[in-house]
């Protein structure tokens, strides 16, 4: 039996961000994920300037590439703006292993099936034990399947079903691109630029919604190919896109029970208005060591539960202290 003082299951971000903190405060921790990093993730990748203050990581540090942008190109309902944010996007595929490793702690590749409570301890599969528990294992996060799905089910309205895929693609003109409620979809599709050449398209939007409406979200998907082509940003590409799902803020979370925690996607912590989850997901990482080291609350009262909050805040505090361009490393051509 390997014995710890805190078991995190899943490591991305949220659960990545959580073992860094308990590491800074020398506690005993041992990520549990059943993928091997770093490991293929589509997803648009927006971070905030905030969030790499949060970790205390300077842009410069950053071993990979990313995009900034300062302003996202938004269409509602056919009504065109744009939009002055301060944002960086990465690539999951970097930017999640490189939060892995950061944190210095010990990562066991192990799908886990089991947990149990013995003697006041948490143990997995029979091979792990912890007196403390954090699920970041995302929406189907075996912790919060064991501990808190009778006891504080997520709301069934709030579950997003997405679809989108990350390539390699030279013909970008460098904009981040979003189209809200276009043909009655309940969400929004976008295009996000990353750097050295690669594209983030997807589209998402309430699984419900889309399952009474007209249209399936796979009809919507084409849709936004064909929309892509007639635009000319982009052409030739023959698409694979890959699915998932998540949950978008609950309005009262079930977030802690006895010494088990959960966090980010697991908890169901995206933005209402964007479905943004990896802001939400290194804060309440964050939030949960914190409560661990000191034996405190955990509140999400500090994460915004809208991503325009956070990038309008953003956008007020580089005019303000005129911070100017980018702190990181740009994309080449792909920063806007």
């Amino acid at each position: 039996m390997i014995k710890t003082d805190v078991l995190i299951v899943g490591g991305g971000p949220a659960g990545s961000a959580c073992a860094w903190r308990l590491k800074q405060a020398n506690l005993g921790c041992i990520i549990l994920d059943q993928a091997r990093f770093p490991r293929f993730k589509p997803c648009a990748g927006w971070i905030t300037p905030e969030i790499l203050q949060a970790l205390q990581l300077d842009p410069a540090d950053y071993p990979h590439d990313l995009t900034t942008f300062t302003s996202f190109d938004i269409s509602i309902r056919g009504v065109r703006f744009r939009l002055p944010v301060k944002q960086h996007a990465i690539r999951r595929f970097e930017f999640d292993d490189f939060l892995l490793q950061r944190a210095g702690v010990e990562v066991h590749q192990h799908a886990v099936k089991s947990i149990t409570r013995v003697n006041g301890a948490y143990v997995v599969d029979g091979l792990y034990s912890s007196a403390f528990l954090v699920g970041a294992g995302g929406t189907h996060c075996p912790v919060y399947r064991t501990f808190f799905q009778s006891a504080g089910p997520r709301d069934p309205s709030s579950l997003i079903a997405a679809m989108e895929e990350e390539f390699p693609y030279e013909g970008s003109d460098g904009r981040c691109r979003l189209w809200f409620f276009e043909h009655d979809l309940p969400g929004y599709a976008w295009v996000v630029p990353k750097a050295n050449g690669y594209l983030n398209v997807g589209i998402g939007g309430k699984a419900g919604q889309l399952k009474a409406g007209s249209l399936s979200l796979r009809e919507h998907w084409n849709r936004l190919v064909e929309q892509l082509e007639r635009a000319g940003l982009v052409r030739g590409h023959t698409y694979k896109p890959s699915g998932h799902s998540y949950y978008l803020r609950q309005a009262h979370p079930l977030l802690k029970m006895d010494r088990a925690y959960i966090v980010g996607d697991a908890a169901g912590l995206a933005t209402l208005d964007m479905g943004e989850g990896i802001n939400p997901a290194v804060r309440s990482g964050l939030l949960a060591a914190e409560a661990i080291l000191k034996n405190g609350d955990y509140s999400l009262k500090s994460i915004p539960k809208y991503s325009l909050v956070s990038m309008l805040r953003s956008s007020f505090s580089r005019k303000t202290r005129a911070v100017g361009s980018a702190p990181g490393k740009q994309g080449g051509k792909n920063a806007d």
